[in-house]
């Protein structure tokens, strides 16, 4: 289950484009994971947001920031609930970018390199360039931070090149060699992350992600990014979105010999959610349904926001 956590006290925010789903305080965070694991819920993917932004994420990486505080606080009380942290920089910067920026003003617009993942967002103003030794450094740090509050398991999201290869090395050198990596192995430039993005308050102030996200027509670089991945140390990799994937996640899992994540994402329950609202098909039948197609093309793990009701629905089968 997908949760959003946010400094302050007793806030149980609902977000607009995503009915039934909160932004929680650490203290009602921790009764929501209660309440998931009496459902049979068996692990979390917190993704943090800061009080306030800066262009290094220095919140992403503090030692008492809101992620590493819920954490402690959930393994407090919720012990057997495996907590796994979202590692990426966007949620804390002021630019809403996955790393730390090095700007360039171009007279004209730049063409999207495709992966060349070092990495250029373009606007029609200018271009924004990608300081990827600065980022991995502090994508390294976040991830070592999530794990001395006790996380049970990190997912580095930024999609840089590198980060699997720096993050486990930070956490090996640290005594934490036991905390996996779930990787976001294969996370397309999508158009289905818009909630999301209202959720954490992330859209980016300029550029967009299409220079370090993969291309959604391009199959064969996908499977390249997971086996690099996992060449990097990666226990666990993810395909994201799911529904619009279907296929990579299929090829993924026969090619790899790992346990395979994918993730359901706010686009796609949103969707969902509006058509149900509006009476144009029957909400419960259509989350299942989708859930089981991610199943049967052959995702060992699903992130979803229906994890609450698919438990109810399996524990009343």
């Amino acid at each position: 289950m997908p949760l959003f956590v946010r400094p302050g006290k007793q806030i149980r925010i609902q977000i607009p484009s995503m009915p039934g789903q909160f932004q929680f305080s650490v203290d009602r965070l921790v009764e929501e994971c209660v309440e998931l694991q009496d459902q049979g819920i068996r692990a979390v993917l917190l993704f943090g947001m800061a009080s306030g932004k800066d262009e290094r994420a220095t919140e992403a990486y503090a030692k008492d920031g809101v992620v590493p505080q819920a954490v402690r606080a959930i393994k407090t009380r919720v012990p057997d609930l495996a907590v796994i942290t979202d590692v990426c920089l966007c949620a804390y910067t002021s630019h809403g970018h996955c790393g730390v920026l090095k700007t360039a003003h171009s007279p004209q617009h730049t063409a999207h390199s495709k992966k060349t993942r070092g990495l250029r967002a373009s606007s029609s103003e200018h271009e924004v360039v990608i300081d990827e030794k600065a980022s991995l450094e502090l994508l390294a740090k976040t991830a070592l931070a999530h794990a001395q509050a006790g996380a049970d398991m990190v997912a580095p999201s930024d999609m840089l090149d590198g980060r699997v290869a720096v993050i486990r090395q930070a956490l090996d050198r640290s005594g934490f060699s036991r905390v996996p990596i779930m990787s976001y192995a294969a996370k397309f430039a999508s158009s289905f992350y818009g909630p999301f993005r209202d959720a954490v308050e992330s859209r980016p102030m300029v550029g967009d992600r299409r220079s370090y996200q993969l291309d959604p027509a391009n199959a064969r670089e996908a499977l390249r990014e997971i086996a690099a991945d996992i060449d990097e140390g990666a226990d666990i990799v993810m395909v994201k979105p799911a529904l619009a994937y279907l296929d990579i996640i299929a090829r993924a899992a026969e090619r790899f010999t790992v346990p395979l994540a994918a993730f359901n994402v706010s686009g796609e329950y949103a969707m969902v959610k509006a058509a149900g609202a509006r009476g144009w098909l029957l909400e419960r039948p259509a989350w299942l349904e989708m859930l089981l197609a991610i199943r049967r093309a052959g995702a060992d793990l699903i992130i979803t926001y229906w994890a609450k009701e698919a438990a109810k629905a399996l524990r009343d089968r």
